[in-house]
């Protein structure tokens, strides 16, 4: 495992915006496995900035995202293939056809799941899988619990994480129970894994994070097992960690 500390917002967003667009400088067909909520909208805000200035280019690239909430469509401003047509695709020059993410509205999301993850399979590897994480330790919406060899698959959300996720929403109410998610092993198969936590707010999931043992009760334990994994953190969120790396 990698740690790179950084000393606030700006520069998490700038170091992790280095390694990926590294990616797509070094990757002839860079397949990009991308997250959402407000961790990674300084990472896309940097991309689509590169992008512009011609340093970087996303023409051959192809893009997974993590997740979709389950009974959202695209025109939802809650949903995740809304928030990343207006935080990243629509502002770069990714053909909208290579951008997937999971569908919520499928009449059988259980094939569509399965669909998903050879789509995944098909394509070969994720070069580069970016992840947030929540306040309870999922990954994707893999819940406490989820099974380390789980593959893209229909989660019941956490009452936590439904919680935290209604500042999204107009009201709690609003927040579908119900997710697909990739599942950890294939975020685990991914060639690279960055994950990047912000905030006070995160502290004490990232004590947690850096002391736990690697468990399902605490889903992004499993990340330290990964041969290519990278923790970037603000210092922030790294405060309440005892023993600092």
């Amino acid at each position: 495992m990698k740690i790179i500390t950084a000393k606030d917002y700006a520069q998490l967003s700038k170091a992790a915006c280095d390694i990926v667009s590294d990616k797509l400088k070094k990757i002839s067909q860079p397949v990009l496995g991308l997250a959402t909520g407000s961790t990674p909208e300084g990472l896309y805000e940097c991309l689509i900035e590169r992008c512009n200035m011609g340093e970087i280019s996303f023409r051959n690239a192809t893009t997974f995202n993590l997740d979709e909430y389950v009974g959202l469509d695209e025109t939802h401003p809650g949903s995740y293939q809304y928030y990343m047509k207006e935080k990243l695709f629509n502002h770069i020059d990714l053909p909208i056809e290579r951008a997937n993410v999971p569908s919520g509205t499928d009449a059988d999301l259980e094939a569509h799941c399965k669909a998903y993850e050879e789509k995944i399979r098909e394509i070969g590897k994720i070069d580069i899988q970016v992840l947030g994480i929540g306040v309870n330790g999922h990954i994707g919406f893999n819940e406490p619990g989820t099974s380390f060899d789980s593959r893209t698959h229909v989660v019941e959300l956490d009452p936590s994480t439904i919680e935290v996720n209604s500042r999204f929403f107009d009201s709690i109410d609003e927040v579908p129970g119900k997710a697909v998610t990739m599942g950890i092993q294939t975020i685990m198969d991914a060639d690279e894994v960055v994950l990047i936590i912000s905030g006070e707010n995160k502290a004490d999931t990232v004590a947690a994070f850096m002391e736990s043992d690697v468990t399902e009760d605490f889903p992004a334990s499993i990340l330290k097992k990964h041969p290519n994994f990278t923790l970037i953190v603000d210092e922030a969120a790294y405060s309440k960690v005892q023993t600092k790396a």
